[in-house]
């Protein structure tokens, strides 16, 4: 299979179904949107990674607390694959055929918002975004995950089959934003306040 199709030269794209629409089209600029929110989520995967992927861990050394996070992201990219494929159909007889997000995908975030959350300090003033450079690539994940999330609601505002995948992208900017006071912790990095008097 070639890499290059030309059906972009003329400003046009093929959807999952077979139709061709512009590129400018909100259906493509909000699959679009999730393909850059996973690539960020690779790059966080990355950072994540030992300095030699290939060395073994020493008999007493301690887990790495990082390594179910970077499982937990490697599902999470897995099912953005999904949304993504989702969002690029426009007929319904398709995306019935194709892996959906369900209530279950959902409910697993909620479950690790809460389970992350219980060792976090309560919030009580907004945080700037930043910290560990880990943190602060999920803080950029976060932001491009609602911009998914907006993107699509374009979609769902015609076509309610996608509501699951609006309220999936809703809890993964939360769960992000989780994640990232999460690792400033374990990384002994202070929050950063909002200072109203900077305004």
């Amino acid at each position: 299979m070639k890499i290059y199709t030309k059906t972009g030269d003329k400003g046009m794209t093929r959807l999952v179904d077979g139709s061709c629409v512009e590129k400018f089209n909100p259906r493509v600029e909000a699959y679009g949107s999730v393909d850059e929110l996973n690539s960020s989520l690779g790059l966080i995967r990355s950072s994540l990674q030992p300095q030699n992927p290939l060395s073994e861990p020493l008999p007493d050394q301690l887990p790495d607390p990082f390594s179910e996070l970077n499982l937990q992201l490697e599902i999470v990219q897995n099912q953005l694959f999904s949304v993504g494929s989702l969002l690029a159909t426009s007929e319904l007889a398709v995306f019935n055929k194709l892996p959906q997000i369900t209530v279950a995908h959902i409910n697993q975030l909620e479950q690790w918002i809460d389970r992350y959350s219980e060792t976090l300090p309560a919030l009580k003033n907004f945080i700037l975004p930043g910290g560990h450079v880990t943190a602060s690539l999920l803080h950029i994940s976060r932001t491009a995950c609602r911009r998914a999330e907006r993107r699509s609601s374009e979609i769902y505002a015609k076509e309610d089959q996608y509501q699951n995948v609006l309220i999936y992208l809703n809890r993964l900017s939360d769960l992000l934003f989780t994640w990232a006071r999460w690792v400033n912790l374990k990384k002994k990095y202070t929050e950063t306040l909002w200072k109203k008097e900077h305004v």
